[in-house]
């Protein structure tokens, strides 16, 4: 499967995988399964970090690395993905997270995500 990570996973699994579930630790280690961020999450830790948000204290450019080094593929956000915002329901407010999941709808992918909000979308999730 191509699983685009949401923020909040990418940042667990680069830096405290063991908070992931076992079920999502094995989801993001089984080799038939092609994992990929988006620059949407690069920009929403620089934008958090920089209003200091605790969970948020990682450094941008030193986490855009280690994902390529590990194997990760940078996925580009393009206007198709965000004409796809259109389509989707306003049932969260989160810019970041509804363009990864327009974004992972666009590209055939599945979101990998633990937001509650957003898994009310249903469909092109995956609940960790």
């Amino acid at each position: 499967m191509r699983l685009l990570l949401d923020t909040h996973i990418l940042l667990r699994a680069a830096g405290e995988p063991e908070k992931l579930s076992t079920a999502g630790r094995n989801l993001l280690l089984a080799p038939e399964n092609a994992l990929y961020f988006s620059p949407a999450s690069i920009w929403e830790v620089v934008i958090k970090r920089g209003l200091g948000r605790d969970d948020f204290q990682v450094d941008p450019a030193r986490l855009r690395k280690l994902l390529i080094v590990n194997g990760y593929t940078e996925v580009s956000v393009t206007s198709d993905h965000a004409l796809a915002l259109d389509s989707l329901p306003p049932l969260h407010k989160d810019p970041f997270d509804r363009l990864l999941l327009a974004q992972a709808r666009s590209e055939g992918m599945l979101l990998v995500s633990a937001d509650t909000q957003l898994l009310r979308y249903g469909d092109g999730i995956i609940e960790v």
